[in-house]
């Protein structure tokens, strides 16, 4: 397991809180940073809520490295404290993005919501928040914060409600930290929120959403046909908003 760290952070209007939501020195938070849409999102939202960021993006053995590129661009145009984990999950493989299995494309919303797709990855948050999990303890920050969706999304288990609570009762008892009495809270905002809610919340937080990148695929311009990117159309379209970014599939998303 490699890491790659930037403590490098740059004058942004967002570390700048009104009296009464002062940012604080030492509350921190590490939050889980893909450089899509809902982990940027998560980004700023952690930033409004009084905390010290420190961005977590992995390099797992992905169909492509834009990911955690579009990741690096994201935190430190946050100001956020950047570090980047490898951990080689095509070792394991078994998902159509660590493995040789084809990415669905095409595919209407509702077909997209009726199962779990090939793009799960096996166990891959529970993996990311055990090493978050980790580096919090070791940075002693007080939250993490993920990106996990249950309304519009591909079907995946590990972004419930229930996944998250379960894997909290495993926090509460697994750290040195938390049995004596600290604690370091999985915090996910966006939880129960639409994809439009998600955009409409990314821009009152004034995430430059330019910036993100949802694609499963690592061409030059996203493909617009894949699940994360019809499911990003459909909150854009929803929201009443263009999408600078992508906009080959905003004509052809239904419900």
């Amino acid at each position: 397991m490699d890491a790659d760290v930037c403590c490098k952070k740059v004058a942004c209007p967002h570390f700048v809180h009104k009296k009464g939501n002062e940012m604080k020195k030492d509350k921190k938070a590490v939050v889980l940073l893909s450089g899509g849409l809902d982990s940027s999102t998560c980004l700023y939202k952690a930033i409004e809520d009084g905390y010290v960021p420190y961005a977590l993006c992995f390099d797992y053995g992905q169909r492509h490295l834009k990911e955690v590129e579009w990741s690096r661009r994201i935190a430190e145009k946050a100001g956020a404290i950047f570090k980047k984990i490898k951990i080689d999950l095509r070792q394991i493989g078994g998902s159509a993005l660590t493995d040789n299995i084809e990415v669905p494309t095409g595919r209407e919303i509702k077909e997209i919501a009726r199962d779990i797709p090939p793009t799960y990855v096996p166990a891959r948050n529970t993996i990311f928040l055990s090493v978050a999990l980790s580096f919090s303890e070791v940075i002693d920050a007080e939250a993490i914060y993920m990106g996990a969706n249950m309304i519009d999304n591909p079907g995946y288990p590990d972004t419930t409600p229930r996944y998250i609570e379960t894997y909290q009762k495993l926090i509460n008892v697994a750290l040195k930290k938390t049995v004596k009495g600290g604690k370091i809270e999985i915090k996910t905002p966006l939880i129960r929120m639409t994809k439009k809610e998600i955009v409409q919340e990314a821009v009152r937080l004034m995430v430059p959403l330019e910036l993100t990148w949802s694609c499963y695929q690592g061409e030059e311009e996203p493909c617009g046909q894949c699940d994360a990117c019809r499911l990003r159309a459909k909150g854009f379209r929803e929201a009443g908003l263009t999408d600078s970014l992508c906009q080959k599939s905003d004509s052809d998303v239904h419900a």
